[in-house]
């Protein structure tokens, strides 16, 4: 399944919003640096879809905030 995702890194908490279709928002406290806030963005999406971390693969969007992945369900 391909997913868009607008993350929000530097959040208060983390937590991930189904907007509806394929659209979702993902809340997480780490900042937008060196990678850390897209590991923790695939950290929630893997703990909301139920599936382990190497099931979600971030396709586009690495340096931006809306991003787009395939999550193996």
């Amino acid at each position: 399944m391909i997913i868009e995702v607008s993350a929000k890194p530097g959040s208060r908490k983390t937590e991930v919003t189904h907007e509806g279709g394929n659209k979702y928002t993902v809340r997480v406290t780490q900042p937008p640096v060196e990678g850390k806030a897209n590991k923790a963005v695939i950290a929630a999406l893997s703990e909301y879809f139920k599936l382990s971390k190497s099931r979600v693969l971030l396709l586009k969007g690495e340096k931006g905030k809306v991003k787009v992945f395939s999550v193996d369900i």
